[in-house]
C-alpha cells in the first residue's frame, strides 16, 4: 500500500485523464503517487482547513490566495510531479488545470479530503516543512517535542519516535513503515520500543546509541563521530550531545547520546541536536541548512545557550524543539540573518 515509484508507474495507466492534461486519482492511486519519489504533495485549501487536518507530508499553498502560481514556481521545478487536493476536489481541479497549463505534471485527488476521510484514511495536524535538495523535495513532519519524521525520494526516516509523550501518536495508523529509525538517546521522551516496533518492517534500519540498544535489544549502535550510509544516497553522522553546566552533567553525560547530521543528495544538511547544551564541538558543524536545537532548561539549553549555539552553527533555518514551557518569543530578534521558525514542539 505504501510502495514507491515502481507501483506508481504501474498505476499511471489507471488514472482518468482530463482534456487539460492533468489526471484524477482515487485514494489508493493518489496515496501511492504522493509517497513516490519526486512527487510533491500540496494541500490547496485555506490555512485554517489545513490546520484542522491534512494528509501526511502535505504542505499548504492556498489556491484562492494571490500569488499561488508564484509560490509554486519559486519552490518546485517542472521536472517534479505535483499531487494536489482540497476539500471536495473542485478547487484542486482548478489548481491542477492551471498548473498543467504552466507545464507541471499534476495529479488531483478525486473527491478530495472529504472523500479521503469518509473512507477512514489517516490524516494528521502536524506542521510540515518542505525544502529542496538536488531538485527533489525533503519533507519534515514536526510531530512533537523531540520527535520528527523526514521523507525524501521515497525514503521515510523517523527520529526519536514516541507514542505517548505529550500528544498521543499512533504510528501504526498515522504513518507507513519507516525505512530508517534513528534514536538519539535512551530517555523515555526519545526512546519508545513500541513506537519503533510499530514503524518497523523487515526492511527497516534502526540506529541508536549504545544505552538505547542495551534497553531495547533493537538495531545497530552508532557513536559520536561515526557515519552511516542510508537509503536514497543520504549520509548520517552522529555528533556529540551532552550537558556541560556543573550539576547538569548527569542528565546527559558526554559520550552517551547522539545528535545527528543528515546530508541529502544535492547537499541539504539537517542537524538534529538531540538533548544537548551548546557544546564546543558545534564549532565543527559546517554548512548546516536546518538546525533543530533543544531549549529546555535545565535538561538541555537555556535561551542564551541556544542563541550562542545558533551563532556558532549559523544555520539558514533554526527550528527550536524540545522546549517545554520555555519562552521563545524574543529568540528571532536576537538572531538576525537566521530564519527562526516556531512550531508547537513542546
Amino acid at each position: 500500500m505504501f510502495q514507491t515509484v515502481f507501483m506508481f508507474m504501474s498505476l499511471m495507466g489507471l488514472f482518468s485523464c482530463s482534456q487539460n492534461g492533468w489526471t484524477d486519482a482515487g485514494p489508493d492511486e493518489f496515496q501511492n503517487a504522493s509517497l513516490s519519489a519526486g512527487t510533491c504533495l500540496i494541500d490547496v485549501r485555506t490555512a485554517q482547513e489545513y490546520a484542522e487536518g491534512h494528509l501526511l507530508n502535505a504542505v499548504n499553498i492556498d489556491w484562492q490566495k494571490d500569488g499561488f502560481m508564484d509560490a509554486i514556481s519559486s519552490k518546485y521545478s517542472k521536472n517534479l510531479q505535483l499531487a494536489v487536493y482540497c476539500r471536495s476536489g473542485r478547487r484542486s481541479a482548478e489548481a491542477a488545470a492551471a498548473l498543467s497549463d504552466a507545464g507541471y505534471k499534476v495529479i488531483n485527488l478525486k473527491d478530495g479530503y472529504a472523500g479521503w476521510t469518509a473512507e477512514g484514511r489517516p490524516v494528521n495536524t502536524y506542521g510540515v516543512e518542505s525544502m529542496m535538495s538536488g531538485g527533489k523535495p525533503v519533507s519534515i513532519t514536526l510531530i512533537k517535542h523531540g520527535t520528527l519524521a523526514l521523507f525524501y525520494n521515497g525514503v521515510s526516516i523517523h527520529i526519536d519516535p514516541v507514542g505517548g509523550y505529550g500528544k498521543a501518536t499512533d504510528y501504526s495508523a498515522e504513518f507507513p513503515k519507516a525505512d530508517v529509525v534513528l534514536v538519539t538517546h535512551e530517555h523515555g521522551d526519545h526512546l519508545d520500543k513500541n513506537a519503533i516496533t510499530a514503524l518497523s518492517s523487515e526492511k527497516t534500519t534502526v540506529i541508536m546509541n549504545a544505552r538505547s540498544h542495551d534497553q531495547t535489544g533493537l538495531g545497530e549502535v552508532i557513536s559520536n563521530g561515526q557515519k552511516r550510509n542510508l537509503p536514497g544516497g543520504i549520509t548520517l553522522e552522529a555528533v556529540p550531545a551532552y550537558n556541560t553546566t556543573p550539576g547538569r552533567e548527569q542528565f546527559h553525560p558526554k559520550g552517551n547520546g547522539n545528535g545527528y547530521v543528515l546530508t541529502f543528495p544535492g547537499d541539504l544538511r539537517i542537524y538534529v541536536a538531540g538533548d544537548t547544551e551548546d557544546v564546543p564541538e558545534m564549532a565543527n558543524l559546517k554548512d548546516i541548512d536546518v538546525a533543530f536545537l533543544p531549549v529546555n532548561q535545565p535538561y538541555t539549553m537555556t535561551v542564551d545557550q541556544c542563541v550562542n549555539a545558533a551563532r556558532t552553527i549559523r544555520p539558514r533555518i533554526l527550528i527550536p524543539y524540545h522546549f517545554s514551557q520555555t519562552d521563545l518569543s524574543g529568540l528571532a530578534g536576537r538572531l538576525p540573518g537566521i530564519d527562526v521558525r516556531l512550531y508547537d514542539m513542546q
